[in-house]
């Protein structure tokens, strides 16, 4: 195991707080990049970032918590850079997001897409990329399956 000393970052971009899976799913991903040597580092609406805040109030899991549209500032405009990112997906926006991550980062940009509508939004997303996409709304368990699946944990 690398240690988050070796400079690696991932950012995890957190849409609407509206259904329940997410903030589980951030906060187990969070977990498995600690353990892979990455700094997490959540970016999201304000609501979000509150969840995450009293989710994780040690920063056990989470090393920053930052507002999505600021961080998307500081990305195009300021050249901040990540080494991994995942984009948590279950509207419209989401894939917005995700595309735009795409576009102004240097590195790989992973959907997690999730509720009911996972099959017709992991549809819209036109970049190459691993894809987690699972029906999930208030029971995580078939997101973390499936994110267990496609990460295999050696990213």
């Amino acid at each position: 195991m690398m240690s988050s000393e070796d400079g690696k970052k991932a950012l995890l971009v957190m849409g609407c707080p509206q259904v329940p899976v997410q903030t589980p799913a951030v906060l187990y991903i969070a977990y498995q990049l600690k353990e892979e040597g990455y700094e997490p580092v959540v970016a999201g609406t304000p609501a979000a970032d509150m969840i995450i805040k009293y989710s994780d109030p040690g920063r056990y899991y989470i090393e920053q918590v930052k507002n999505i549209d600021s961080e998307v500032a500081k990305i195009a405009d300021e050249g901040e850079n990540y080494d991994l990112c995942f984009v948590f997906i279950h509207n419209d926006s989401g894939v917005a997001y995700a595309a735009t991550m795409n576009e102004i980062l240097e590195c790989e940009v992973i959907p997690v897409v999730f509720g009911k509508e996972f099959d017709n939004l992991a549809n819209l997303i036109d970049f190459s990329s691993r894809i987690i996409s699972a029906e999930a709304v208030h029971n995580p368990k078939p997101l973390i399956n499936e994110i267990d699946r496609v990460m295999k944990w050696a990213v």
